[in-house]
């Protein structure tokens, strides 16, 4: 279960949005940070062109938790960022970095991510970018 997470997260630090959605099952709910749940690979996919547009992100000192009893992973990492085009409803983006520690969770059925929660701190990323 671990291999797909770091599958996925391999994928992202690569900006290869069509290898992490082949890490995802079709019906896959991806609940992000301070938002709504997104349901489905092509909703997914619609997010990642969106954020690759707004953000360039890495993400570094990875480390992966595996829970295959119960379907379940995580991972903990710090995301080291640059805002590149100002997002609605945010501060405008003039290239600022920013780095701030995030965790993902995970469920996983049948070798694919069935669901994507991203959990970060909101207000320090505001602090950093304004």
């Amino acid at each position: 279960m671990a291999d797909v997470v770091k599958r996925y997260f391999e994928a992202f630090n690569a900006k290869d949005t069509r290898a992490m959605l082949d890490c995802l099952s079709d019906d896959v709910a991806h609940h992000v940070n301070e938002g709504g749940v997104r349901r489905g690979k092509e909703a997914f996919a619609v997010f990642c062109d969106h954020m690759s547009r707004c953000y360039d992100e890495t993400l570094t000192d990875m480390v992966i938790f595996d829970a295959p009893e119960h379907g379940r992973a995580a991972a903990e990492y710090v995301v080291n960022g640059r805002y590149l085009e100002t997002d609605q409803g945010l501060p405008e983006a003039k290239g600022q970095r920013y780095q701030l520690p995030a965790g993902s969770f995970f469920d996983v059925a049948d070798g694919l991510i069935t669901r994507v929660t991203t959990r970060y701190n909101f207000s320090d990323w505001v602090r950093q970018v304004s």
